[in-house]
């Protein structure tokens, strides 16, 4: 068993990775100080592992709220069924949440803690790869809105994150390459002997090879938290790196509509396309563009997408971005693997391009 620590001062904490963690209370009951626990999971996890969590907090006063599964269930009108439990069953302030699933319930989870009673302390215990190596970690909850994808939303960093390793031999296929898009953007933004390490180790991490997957999840957190550390609420743009692909992948979701993307997917193109116009601008050298396109479309990501919804779409949606500053849009773009920059300096032209060659004709 790994454990990393998120430095963030009084807001710091611990996150377990290993085999055989979930259902055991040493790693929850250093987190917990009153009795009252919520457990919000959804309608995939709970048949596999509520049941094995709950053994885990045998010793509390604890209730449970499945909702239904999937990103488009990751809105105002769903989360009101996890305040709703909390107020109906007069939950008090010093109540602990448990987010036990993927980023939807983790988000969902975390932003319901943020809100409840103005905060209470939950626990994040991700199912998915995805969930363990980025979302889970660093404090970003929230949800969807039509209009925009976690728009709506708070930092509020849990007490612990619990990985289990053995969650994933119950993953789908597709939401595993969906995580490892995710593994591959701490490579491209700043460390690029893991990248290195992805491209010779890509089909151990697709077979599950457990120790492949346990040390891709751990330089992953590792990096993430070193760059929470640092910028814990995205003041200084050094957090906004861990955003590549991303204001590409969240039009990408929002157009095609929630749910027809995996939120991995998306970001696997967007960051294909963030290198193409990064190789647009010279910034990113054209044997790199190669290798990045390469190792995504190795791990059965997609780089590009059909022309179910056009370009022109596509950019007036990614104006709907948090990155959005005095009417500029700034993008995570490539200098090389391994150094990612937070720009306006780019050529609209040049970004259009990019949009229109990234649609292909279905």
């Amino acid at each position: 068993m790994i454990t990393l620590q998120v430095d963030l001062g009084k807001r710091s904490y611990p996150i377990y990775i290993g085999q055989d963690l979930l259902g055991k209370p040493d790693w929850v009951l250093p987190h917990i100080k009153a009795k009252q626990v919520l457990i919000v999971t959804n309608e995939t996890v709970a048949p596999l592992y509520l049941e094995q969590t709950l053994t885990a907090f045998h010793n509390f006063q604890t209730m449970t709220v499945i909702l239904p599964d999937g990103e488009v269930y990751k809105n105002l009108t769903v989360l009101n069924q996890i305040f709703d439990t909390l107020l109906t069953q007069h939950f008090d302030r010093h109540t602990t949440l448990v987010a036990l699933g993927g980023g939807v319930i983790g988000d969902m989870t975390g932003f319901a803690a943020a809100c409840y009673q103005r905060g209470v302390p939950f626990i994040q215990i991700p199912t998915t790869l995805l969930a363990q190596v980025d979302s889970s970690v660093g404090g970003k909850t929230g949800v969807n809105h039509a209009l925009g994808k976690n728009m709506i939303g708070a930092f509020h960093q849990p007490q612990c994150v619990i990985i289990d390793t053995n969650t994933l031999k119950t993953l789908e296929n597709r939401q595993l390459s969906a995580g490892l898009a995710e593994v591959i953007k701490y490579g491209l933004i700043n460390d690029a002997e893991f990248f290195v390490w992805l491209e010779q180790h890509a089909e151990a991490l697709l077979a599950r090879d457990s120790a492949a997957l346990s040390f891709a999840i751990e330089r992953s957190c590792r990096d993430k938290a070193a760059i929470v550390a640092q910028d814990e609420k995205e003041i200084s743009g050094t957090r906004a790196l861990l955003n590549l692909g991303h204001t590409f992948g969240h039009a990408i979701e929002t157009g095609f509509g929630y749910g027809h993307y995996l939120h991995g997917e998306a970001v696997g193109v967007g960051m294909c396309l963030a290198a193409q116009l990064s190789a647009k601008m010279d910034w990113l050298q054209p044997i790199d563009l190669t290798r990045i396109l390469q190792l995504t479309a190795k791990m059965l990501l997609p780089t590009c997408v059909p022309n179910q919804v056009s370009a022109e779409q596509l950019l007036e949606l990614m104006k709907v971005d948090k990155k959005v500053h005095s009417g500029k849009l700034n993008l995570v773009l490539l200098q090389g693997i391994g150094k990612a920059v937070l720009t306006s300096d780019y050529q609209p032209d040049l970004l259009q391009q990019t949009m229109f060659e990234g649609i292909v004709t279905s």
